[in-house]
């Protein structure tokens, strides 16, 4: 099948269809996907000639005028920024790039030259620590620049390792590139590394013999080692290679100036002024030139010229650039501008070592109201009375509000070694609670209860941790023994009243909410969670205009815009609970994290990891010992294909994790997720060592053998389970598991149906399917699944499957009525729309342009739709259609430039619209990267006539 309509039926794998990413409709602009502009696209292809022809500025014009008739094309967006960052217009360029990821550019396509438009903005940390330019997940082609210039920002923010580190990856992916041996140089030049330099050099040299950059460095190396003459010759290599190498020349200049050869220094200074009249560097030897020769209206003039070149630039553009700051610096001192030369020279000085600037920081840290000024005066205080328990259960409040839950518990456990106190075990629960140690807490925060039963503060945790834990008995005896305590503190009735409505008890639960808000009409906790019993019962209007009074008297509170949105959820309008949550999320204090998490969770569940991954990352700083955070943040790295990083965010949660058997196997579930069964091991050995029979831990122990190829081990403990869980259907699931792993089709068939009778649902009626279709290709299978669909008509899920299987296997008339059906209840599928196109194409139906033009106007951001659309254009019409084809199937290509079959699909088009070249190293990568069997043959005779 094509790339679009690839199918599996594999058990343990999801069909491809299930990650067609049709959430990204939600954030992606609708214009390219259904129409082409001709103009537009004239504009484009006049642009890319002017571009390959080194006409910047002429290319900039024409992609501009481009836009202005249509903004979402993805091509020029993204030719619009290299020609930007070519003409040096870098923050222009910065802005273009983004705008070509917003519309849905993988950033494949544009992270190396985005990475150089930060460098030359001085963006160094952002390069280094945004998502955006991870290495993982990116092909070879754009890890091994990537990581070059990775190491460059490394290096000027004096990280010496860090950058020598990005290059040893870098060759280490490709041992043929120069590259990486050429980026080292300055790097050991920097450290002093003089004899690694001169290695560094002769190994570029050996594979790129005629590289100019690599001329350059060498010709740096020999300039300050003092080598002029050698330094010379390389600099003239470098401009015989390229006349208008703007490093050369200035370099080349600077030795003329150094041997006393004014006249050839004025020479490359001349050609400068015409190559690049704003270069500092020139102007500066210019003002050296004009001094020597006694004409000091000039020097001051090109000096001038300098500060004004130099000034304007953000303090961010030059803080990495040691040279301009030393330049500008001496340029305002020369003219007696000494305030204006002091902050460059201190800016250097910054760049070269640590300053004091940290005091004053402190001070003024102090000065403020904040949560680090208020640690600070506690730290000092408790230095001179170190026995003051009010101070020490203060400071480790501000501890947990920060989110270092282990400094708050250490310093908990301190006090209690000098006074067993219930206040310190509360405090101690509450931050064992804090940092997941679930089972720890609990026994601390009952010890603290009976301990003193004004320690209210244990008893409301304690009753949240019975709710958790789904211990309502417990929770509602500890809410009454609170309100019989206190029988007016509004927020003990709440308590209860939460209690009551987990046991059911709806009539009793609304009599305590009511009551709480008699008590307390300002009170809210009550009235949100009176909306949420309406919720959990349907009565969404009734919600929905309770929480609207309550917005109204406060339109940023927080705890009603996160109670909208799981109003919107409920309801099914995603787009309203991204509205609701950023409004939350806006409005949240820092030491509030339900927002931000919140959002995470709804970026990842609708499949726009980048934004996960940004909102992960602001969480990450405001609570980095918080537990939630940390499993957050690695499953947003996870799915931004950062697997070495999620391993460490895991290790960390492993550890603070502790004892709660629960956290860890979702923690290990992680780990497996990010390829690491050591870890997953580590953290179920830890669950199970807190709870030795926890049957979720146990069953992915046995995942995790099977893993790992123990399959003896793993049909023991498989088998153990089954026996001791007999009405339960995890045990023969993992005994069906274990036969498929050993190859034994039928036993796990057998095994599988044994899980379905035991606890009948869509999973384990999907997993016997699949099973079973791979031991008869087909032949009974489909019946288990129709007879299902019987019972229950309204299982999208089951009917999807069985369609797709159906067009996996070819049965085209049957998936096309399969998909019908799905269509009638859910006409707003993009992933069913696409999938029928396919099918219909395949039958050589009409009507497979009309469904794909309805997949693409529900996913006008999903590669696979675009291509799919394009593929049929070319496929059944004429040349007007061949060019929208066009269109489409390149903006396809870079929303996923992994994809053989779409790459495939742009070179045929290509081809028949007289664009050789262009298809020509598109089918060649396609043939290199997968293609699909059907288009192999036709692939390679392509590429052969292409070739003639």
């Amino acid at each position: 099948m094509n790339c679009t309509m690839t199918f599996s039926i594999h058990p343990t794998r999801l069909p491809v269809l299930a990650r067609l990413g049709l959430v990204a409709a939600l954030c992606a602009s609708l214009g390219s996907a259904l129409a082409v502009d001709g103009q537009a696209s004239r504009y484009y292809e006049d642009a890319l000639g002017r571009y390959e022809k080194q006409d910047l500025p002429g290319a900039i014009i024409q992609l501009k005028n481009a836009l202005q008739i249509d903004r979402t094309m993805l091509p020029v967006q993204v030719l619009l920024g290299k020609a930007l960052l070519g003409n040096g217009e870098v923050a222009a360029a910065e802005v273009a790039f983004a705008e070509a990821l917003r519309l849905g550019v993988n950033r494949a396509e544009i992270v190396v030259p985005l990475a150089q438009a930060y460098l030359a903005q001085g963006k160094h940390r952002q390069l280094l620590e945004q998502p955006m330019f991870a290495v993982a997940g990116l092909s070879p082609i754009a890890q091994v620049p990537l990581l070059v210039l990775r190491s460059s920002a490394a290096s000027d923010l004096g990280d010496v390792r860090g950058a020598l580190k990005s290059l040893e990856e870098a060759r280490a992916i490709d041992p043929r590139s120069a590259d990486p041996w050429v980026a080292e140089v300055p790097v050991r030049i920097r450290a002093r590394q003089y004899r690694e330099a001169a290695d560094a050099v002769a190994r570029a040299q050996a594979l790129a013999p005629q590289a100019i950059e690599m001329h350059y460095q060498r010709g740096a190396l020999a300039h300050v080692q003092g080598n002029l003459a050698g330094a010379l010759a390389a600099y003239d290599q470098v401009v015989a290679l390229d006349r208008k190498h703007v490093e050369g020349r200035v370099a080349r200049a600077g030795v003329y100036v150094d041997e006393g050869r004014f006249a050839d220094a004025a020479r490359d200074l001349a050609e400068l002024e015409v190559l690049l009249p704003k270069e500092p560097r020139a102007a500066y030897l210019r003002a050296l030139l004009a001094e020597r020769d006694g004409k000091p209206a000039v020097a001051k003039a090109a000096l001038r010229q300098v500060t004004e070149l130099i000034d304007p630039a953000s303090p961010e553009t030059v803080q990495y650039r040691p040279q301009l700051l030393l330049l500008n610096g001496l340029a305002h001192y020369a003219l007696n501008e000494k305030e204006k030369a002091k902050p460059y020279l201190e800016a250097l000085q910054r760049v070269q070592g640590a300053t004091a600037a940290s005091k004053l920081l402190a001070q003024i840290y102090l000065q403020e109201s904040s949560l680090d000024r208020a640690v600070g005066v506690l730290e000092a205080y408790l230095r001179t009375q170190p026995s003051d328990g009010q101070a020490m259960t203060l400071l480790a409040s501000v501890h947990m509000a920060q989110g270092r839950n282990a400094r708050a518990i250490s310093l908990m456990q301190e006090a209690l070694r000098a006074r067993d106190g219930a206040e310190f075990r509360t405090v101690l629960g509450m931050g064992l609670l804090r940092s997941g140690q679930v089972g720890i807490a609990t026994t601390e925060l009952e010890a603290a209860y009976r301990k003193d039963g004004t320690q209210t503060q244990a008893g409301v945790a304690l009753a949240g941790l019975y709710l958790r834990s789904r211990q309502s008995a417990k929770a509602v005896a500890v809410a009454q023994d609170l309100v019989k305590r206190q029988p007016q503190n509004a927020g003990f009735h709440d308590l209860l009243g939460m209690a009551l409505a987990q046991t059911s008890k709806i009539p009793e639960a609304r009599a305590a909410f009511e009551r709480a808000i008699a008590l307390d009409a300002e009170l809210l906790a009550p009235k949100l969670h009176l909306a949420r019993v309406e919720i959990a019962q349907k009565q969404f209007d009734a919600a929905a205009e309770r929480l609207a009074a309550l917005l109204k008297a406060d339109e940023k509170n927080v705890d009603v815009l996160l109670e909208l949105s799981v109003l919107s959820t409920a309801r099914g309008t995603p787009d309203d609970t991204l509205r609701w949550l950023e409004r939350a999320n806006a409005n949240a204090a820092r030491q509030d994290l339900r927002p931000g998490l919140a959002l995470v969770d709804l970026h990842l569940r609708t499949g726009r990891a980048p934004q996960a991954m940004e909102a992960a990352r602001n969480l990450n700083p405001r609570a980095p010992e918080d537990l939630q955070v940390l499993v957050t943040y690695a499953r947003a790295q996870l799915a931004n294909g950062d697997a070495v990083g999620a391993r460490s965010t895991l290790n960390v949660a492993t550890r603070t994790a502790g004892e709660n058997a629960a956290l860890q196997v979702q923690i290990a579930t992680l780990h497996m997720a990010a390829n690491n069964p050591d870890g997953a091991a580590y953290a179920l050995e830890k669950a199970l060592s807190t709870q030795p029979g926890y049957l979720p831990a146990l069953a992915m122990a046995v995942d995790l053998d099977l893993r790992r190829g123990d399959l003896a081990k793993a049909e023991q403990q498989a088998r153990q389970i089954a026996q001791q869980n007999p009405r339960l259907a995890i045990g023969h699931t993992l005994i069906g598991d274990a036969a498929r792993a050993r190859g034994q089709g039928t036993a796990a068939v057998e095994a599988y149906r044994r899980a379905h009778q035991a606890e009948p649902s869509t999973d384990s009626l999907l997993r016997l399917f699949r099973q079973q279709w791979l031991q008869d290709g087909g032949k009974t299978a489909p019946r288990l699944v129709e007879d299902w669909l019987r019972q229950h008509p309204q299982d999208a899920r089951a009917r999807r499957a069985l369609a797709d299987a159906y067009a996996a296997s070819g049965q085209y008339a049957s998936a096309r009525n399969a998909y019908d059906l799905l269509l009638k209840t859910a006409p707003d599928d993009a992933a069913v729309l696409n999938n029928q196109a396919n099918v219909l194409l395949r039958l050589k139906d009409a009507g497979a342009v009309a469904m794909a033009e309805r997949a693409v106007a529900k996913a006008p951001a999903s590669a696979q739709a675009l291509d799919t659309l394009g593929w049929a254009l070319f496929q059944t019409g004429g040349a007007a259609e061949r060019d929208r084809a066009l269109q489409l199937l390149r903006d396809a290509r870079l929303r996923e430039p992994g994809s053989a079959d779409i790459r495939y699909h742009l070179s045929a088009v290509l081809a028949q619209t007289g664009r050789r070249m262009e298809a020509r190293e598109e089918v060649s990568v396609a043939l290199k990267s997968g293609l699909s069997a059907e288009y192999e043959p036709d692939a390679q005779r392509l590429a052969t006539t292409l070739r003639e």
